[in-house]
């Protein structure tokens, strides 16, 4: 198995990142990727995969950091021979804050700073890694309109329907832990009307624990709990579902392959 979203360096790891990725390991979770989140601890994950065989990174900044976007610092990163994204990148309105001018203000810086990494992927051929959150019709009209030569994955996918229309053109589905919440409705009901070749498995460690652990650090020992899920609801083997979403990974991220 893949865990193709997982914030390893992230604080919360910094005293035990080793013990996670064996107990991961030990569980057949094979490879990890790191999404770039926030400019300043882009050091610390380049860091992690030169030090562990199994670790890769991406290089990106996400819509809260918006206004930190350092495009000198992204290219620098995307030259290292273990980084194998941008992102993750997008918008997310779930925060906008202050009047109706300031909103609207932050979506547009938003908007700018995506539209620059969705270039930065076409650029370095490498594929995206998107956040998007109750900002669905925008980031669909985004990647649709900007869909040529760009390939990447939905992280968390939100169940709109609206995004299933880009799984024609070479975009993923990232599911984790959400899908073993008891409110996770939408996406229990969506899940067959994602194509079987476009599902990848994620955690978004140390955030979004699946059930039975909510409450607790998340960490991609916890992979095999989310395949168990998937493989319920869409009425196939667990070993059916590793099989696939760990082609699915290596088939988008080219570099997980070798």
């Amino acid at each position: 198995m893949i865990d193709t979203h997982c914030h390893l360096d992230d604080a919360s790891y910094k005293e035990d990142i080793a013990e996670v990725i064996e107990r991961a390991l030990s569980l057949g979770v094979e490879r990890f990727v790191i999404p770039g989140a926030d400019i300043e601890d882009l050091n610390r994950a380049q860091v992690l995969s030169e030090r562990f065989k199994e670790v890769y990174f991406a290089a990106g900044v996400h819509p809260y950091h918006a206004k930190e976007y350092d495009e000198k610092r992204l290219v620098e990163a995307l030259k290292h021979p273990r980084c194998i994204a941008v992102g993750e990148c997008g918008l997310d309105y779930y925060r906008l804050e202050g009047e109706s001018e300031e909103r609207e203000a932050e979506k547009a810086l938003q908007k700018e700073v995506f539209l620059r990494q969705i270039a930065l992927a076409k650029a370095h051929q490498k594929p995206l890694i998107v956040h998007i959150r109750e900002a669905s019709n925008d980031s669909f009209e985004m990647l649709w309109q900007h869909k040529e030569g760009l390939r990447g994955v939905l992280h968390c996918y939100n169940a709109d329907a609206i995004l299933l229309g880009l799984a024609p053109q070479d975009f993923y589905y990232g599911i984790g832990g959400v899908l073993t919440f008891k409110n996770a409705r939408r996406l229990l009901e969506v899940l067959s009307k994602i194509p079987l070749d476009r599902l990848l498995l994620e955690t978004d460690a140390p955030y979004l624990t699946p059930h039975p652990h909510r409450g607790s650090r998340n960490e991609p020992s916890y992979i095999p709990l989310v395949a168990q899920k998937m493989a319920e609801v869409l009425g196939k083997s667990v070993e059916e579902i590793q099989k696939v979403t760990d082609e699915n990974a290596k088939c988008l991220f080219k570099e997980l392959a070798s």
